[in-house]
């Protein structure tokens, strides 16, 4: 069994959804928003500051530095990269993403969960204590058009700028995943398994990928 889920998902394909049923499924938790919450104890930042932050683009500093120093070697938190309040060199977006790149590793400690979106198909990839055969990493994506829709009905998109909306949105989750990883966001090659959520359904989807989870 997988013990360990990730799931990715462009904006509208109802990931957030799907993680939730196939967390109930594994009897396990699943952790998103809480990841933001979790990353502002971690680091002293706000939660709205990380929430406002947490796609913006790095400069790369911190990729380099943790890949400098061993990536998944304990004890990189905010202390020891010099985070908080006195670390005015440190690009914003880099101390957001390191925050929550610690919380996922400490979740992911704590026993089975799925995690929702922040790169942690790669933080997990890349973390010692996880093994990697214990991981499932899911890609959720979908036509356009079934995001758009879904994002008016779920989350109150104004239909007038839906459709732009959603493609900014993906743009920027893109971008965040592409920069900090080294890697393309939705690319069959770093994930096990890619679903388009309009074939099956919400549920329907969930429940095939907590199979997956079970038998593999």
């Amino acid at each position: 069994m997988k013990k360990f889920i990730t799931i990715g998902r462009e904006y509208g394909s109802g990931g957030n959804k799907i993680a939730e049923l196939v967390a109930k499924e594994l009897g396990i938790p699943v952790y998103d928003s809480e990841i933001i919450d979790l990353s502002a104890k971690e680091s002293g930042l706000s939660p709205d500051f990380i929430k406002n932050t947490e796609q913006s683009l790095s400069s790369g500093w911190l990729y380099t530095l943790l890949l400098g120093s061993g990536y998944s070697t304990p004890g990189t938190g905010a202390s020891r990269l010099g985070f908080g309040p006195q670390s005015i060199n440190v690009p914003l977006a880099d101390q957001v993403f390191n925050a929550q790149r610690n919380t996922i590793i400490g979740l992911a400690k704590k026993g089975p969960c799925v995690l929702v979106g922040r790169c942690s198909d790669y933080i997990l990839r890349h973390c010692e204590e996880v093994p990697r055969a214990e991981v499932l990493n899911v890609f959720i994506y979908a036509p356009l058009a079934d995001k758009v829709k879904y994002a008016i009905e779920e989350f109150g998109l104004d239909p007038a700028t839906a459709e732009r909306d959603v493609k900014l949105i993906d743009k920027r989750r893109a971008n965040h995943y592409n920069t900090f990883t080294e890697r393309t966001w939705g690319n069959k090659n770093h994930y096990d398994l890619l679903v388009n959520s309009s074939l099956l359904g919400i549920e329907k989807t969930a429940q095939m990928i907590a199979q997956i989870a079970r038998e593999s």
